[in-house]
This record gives structure tokens, sequence and C-alpha cells, in this order.
């Protein structure tokens, strides 16, 4: 993983601009409590596109122990030193800058799950444990609690008497077993479908109607008019719909650029609105050596069309930047793209749209 050194220290200070501020005061939400966005209905976290799954979830864990098997002890402890000097002082600059992001996004998961396999590989087992613990309790703040009690499960495979995970699994158990049942998806009080695209005045004979797709506009619309921070016309007058038949000619700006380009809503007080709806961790692209060569490999329709930026791989996982975090057909378009785990972070769109200019010219 490539990166600059000075990526972390600029994490840690202002880099010119509000959001920089935003993310350094966001704190813990209350204990046992839901984020407020969450309570209100705007985003569960197992809706976001960003969520880890618990097959990709098994997949991280057999990749790391496919790697450490055949070094001997428990501790692994000559991991650190078979790894060249390189590499480790790589693997340092991600440690450093994921604990500054996690500090700040103590429920990024993703995150946790990059910096317990960075500790994995230098052979830190004292780290990969605990942040396996921060990944457990995160899970069972957000409700989560089969994904807990499975990274649970990964430290007692190793330390069966670890007496935190002992008494974590027997609050989650009390906690299930006093949960209501969950009502079916049917009668679970599901938000609306946006309504179907209004069909041209004529239509050949023989051609099918426009599939659905779930880009997102319902949610933002949600968030950002129904929250009366923009007005509906507004709304319409900067949201581009997609059209599927054709590629696109060059990379179509987020929504909340055209937003700002209009003078109706700055590009930071949007992004800190999407970062406190979706939970999703940003990350400053113009303190990040983005590698351009892992964004070439995937389809530049995708990644012109929607605005994503592949800009980094770490072991089987590949970390993506968006300014759209609820945009669902991008997130199964990349999958289908490419079989990697995808890491999603929210980014700046002048950076995105400059990254993917370079990378497809």
């Amino acid at each position: 993983m490539r990166r600059h050194a000075v990526a972390v220290q600029n994490l840690r200070v202002s880099v010119g601009q509000d959001i920089a501020t935003h993310w350094a005061s966001r704190v813990l939400p209350p204990p046992g409590g839901q984020p407020e966005a969450f309570a209100r209905g705007l985003a569960a976290p197992q809706d976001c596109f960003m969520s880890l799954t618990m097959e990709s979830r098994l997949a991280l864990e057999e990749e790391v122990s496919a790697e450490q098997s055949h070094l001997p002890g428990a501790d692994r402890v000559g991991a650190a030193s078979k790894a060249g000097s390189s590499e480790e002082a790589q693997l340092a600059q991600t440690i450093e800058m994921f604990e500054v992001i996690t500090q700040s996004q103590p429920l990024d998961y993703q995150s946790l799950e990059i910096l317990k396999e960075a500790y994995s590989k230098l052979g830190r087992e004292k780290e990969v444990v605990s942040t396996s613990k921060r990944i457990a309790q995160a899970y069972v703040q957000m409700g989560q609690l089969s994904s807990a009690i499975l990274e649970y499960e990964t430290i007692l495979q190793r330390y069966p008497d670890d007496p935190d995970v002992q008494g974590a699994l027997k609050q989650i158990e009390t906690r299930a077993n006093n949960y209501p049942f969950d009502p079916p998806a049917a009668e679970a009080g599901a938000a609306p479908k946006p309504p179907p695209l209004p069909a041209p005045a004529s239509r050949s004979a023989g051609k099918t109607p426009p599939r659905e797709i779930d880009d997102g506009r319902r949610m933002l619309h949600r968030i950002f008019v129904e929250s009366k921070i923009i007005t509906a016309g507004d709304f319409d007058l900067c949201w581009s719909a997609p059209d599927l038949s054709v590629p696109p000619k060059g990379v179509i700006e987020p929504f909340i650029q055209v937003l700002s380009d209009k003078g109706i809503l700055p590009v930071e007080k949007s992004l800190k609105v999407l970062s406190d709806k979706s939970r999703a961790a940003y990350l400053p692209l113009d303190h990040y050596d983005v590698d351009l060569d892992l964004a070439r490999s995937f389809p530049a329709t995708i990644c012109r069309r929607w605005c994503i930026l592949p800009f980094d791989r770490m072991g089987k996982s590949v970390l993506v930047a968006t300014a759209n975090p609820f945009n669902q057909q991008a997130a199964m378009d990349l999958a289908e793209a490419i079989g990697n785990r995808l890491l999603w972070y929210l980014a700046q769109p002048a950076e995105l749209v400059k990254n993917l200019r370079k990378a497809f010219r």
C-alpha cells in the first residue's frame, strides 16, 4: 500500500477545510444507543453498501490465516522480521492513518478491519486482538449481533479463556434473548420505492422501458429536501438521471459538486451531512498517493458514470472513494466487475473527478 508520509500528519491538523474540523470533533454515540441519524430512520448501517457481509469477513480471516499459517508460534513474532523494510514502513503508515480515522469514527468497522490486517501482517498479535474486540464492539453498538458474535468467536479460537470476550458474549446472549422478533420485511415499514421515471412522449414499439435502479436519489432527496437543507426545485435542477444505454463521454460530476457549482450548497456542508447520515469515513484524497494503475484495472464506464475511484488495495480488499455513499447501483456494478471485497470512503468530489480524469484520459 502506497501513501505519502505526510498524510497522517495532515489528517491530524486542518487541511484548510471545515470537514477536517468536523471529523476531529466526532464522538462516540451514547453507550448502547444508536446514532441519531439511524434513530430517525434515515439509514441503518446494514442498509449502506459499505457494510461488510459475513462472507467477506470470513474471506478476510482466511486470507490472513493462510498468509501466517506457515509461521511458528502463537504470536507470529517472526512476521515483522520477514517483511521487507519498505513493506514494514508502508504498513506502519497504514496503521497510523487508519488509527486516526477510527478515533474519529469508532463505528467504522471497515477501517478497523484494515487496521487488524495490517497489525496481523506485522505480527503484532496483541493489537490484532484489541482491534478485533473494537470491531465486535462496533457491531454490537450498531445492532449487528450475529457479526459481533462471529468476531468474538474468532478471538476465542486463539484465546479461549479471554474474560472480556466471554463476558461480552454473555451480554450479547442476554440482549438477544430480550429482543423482540424482527417483523417480516414486508411488515417492517420499509421505505417506499422511488417513483418510476416518466415515460417519454413516444417510444419505439420494440424498445423495453428503462430498468429501475437505486442510484441513491431517494435517500439523498430525503436527506437534503425533506430535512429542508435545499428545496425540491434545487434538487431537481442539480440531479442528473443516468443514461445506462450509452457509455459516458467523461466523468459525471457528483450531485453535491453540482450543488456547489450552482451556488446552492457548499461541498463542505454537503460532506458533513453525508458523513452524518451514512457514517462513511471521510478520507482526504489530496493527501493520499492514489494508485492510478489500480483504478485503470476497473471498467472506465462504471467509474466515470458513478464518479467512483478505486484508489488502493489492502490484501484482497479494494478501497473505493465516492461522493454518494447511498449509490447501491454503483456498488453492484463495481462488485460485478471484479471479485475483490470493496471498502468505501467519502471523498471530495473535485478530487474524485481530477483523479478519474488522470486514470482514464
